[in-house]
């Protein structure tokens, strides 16, 4: 009876050690996949370079819009995982400087964007997907410093060929969505 109840422990700890390797083999190929950068990270790596940026801002309907023009460096950081964005130009006839950090995040499936600029002090942050058209929509928030309160955002982006690629600005108003800005990069 002893040799019985030592070979049922023995055989449960032989299970248990192969259950928990299990597990850590399949933890560690997660952890693989979510660091490894695929499609969506090359996606955003084909806007690396120098560009030269024309952007359009409505500050009501019915207004033009301000124009304005600058520059603008994206490159990869880490290895390719994410997107740096730096702009230079001038707003409202200001000089005018931001920076964004874009990325995909391989676990939760979404395209996570920050952005920040001279033109405040609050961080905006932006979560959204790409179509099959590679179409990436992003929505987010920043505080809109007039009324206190957060205002909803939505950012749509898309290439127009290799060089050339369009970024809008949308903010609900009253139920209502309003183009804010359009933003066209060039090289």
């Amino acid at each position: 009876m002893k040799k019985l109840v030592y070979l049922f422990v023995l055989l449960f700890l032989i299970s248990s050690f192969s259950f928990v390797k299990a597990q850590d083999q399949d933890a560690m190929k997660k952890w693989m996949d979510y660091m490894t950068p695929g499609e969506q990270q090359k996606q955003l790596a084909k806007m690396s370079g120098d560009w030269t940026y024309t952007s359009k801002f409505w500050m009501a309907p019915g207004q033009d819009p301000t124009v304005s023009n600058g520059t603008a460096k994206f490159e990869t950081l880490l290895d390719g995982r994410y997107m740096k964005c730096t702009v230079k130009g001038n707003m409202m006839g200001m000089p005018f400087e931001g920076m964004s950090i874009t990325g995909f995040d391989n676990a939760a499936k979404l395209f996570q964007s920050s952005w920040i600029d001279n033109m405040g002090t609050g961080i905006m942050h932006m979560t959204g997907t790409a179509d099959a058209k590679g179409v990436i929509t992003l929505k987010g928030g920043m505080m809109d410093p007039v009324s206190g309160k957060m205002l909803d955002e939505k950012q749509v982006m898309w290439a127009d060929g290799d060089n050339k690629f369009i970024m809008e600005m949308y903010q609900m108003e009253n139920g209502t969505e309003r183009k804010v800005m359009e933003v066209v990069y060039t090289r």
